[in-house]
């Protein structure tokens, strides 16, 4: 989960709009799976999804 946050935090620093959101799409299950297994919870995944999809919204 983390690297799969890493990858779209380095995609939006690069200012690859396509990328980050490729990357984006392929780290929310991550995070969702993490948050069924219980090893996050609920709202820290929902709030880790938000923060990249802010962060996703801001480079347009």
């Amino acid at each position: 989960m983390r690297t799969a946050m890493k990858l779209v935090l380095k995609a939006v620093r690069a200012g690859d709009r396509d990328a980050a959101q490729e990357r984006f799409r392929q780290a929310v299950p991550e995070i969702d799976r993490m948050v069924n297994k219980g090893i996050i919870k609920k709202n820290r995944g929902a709030q880790y999804k938000s923060r990249l999809n802010a962060k996703l919204r801001a480079m347009s």
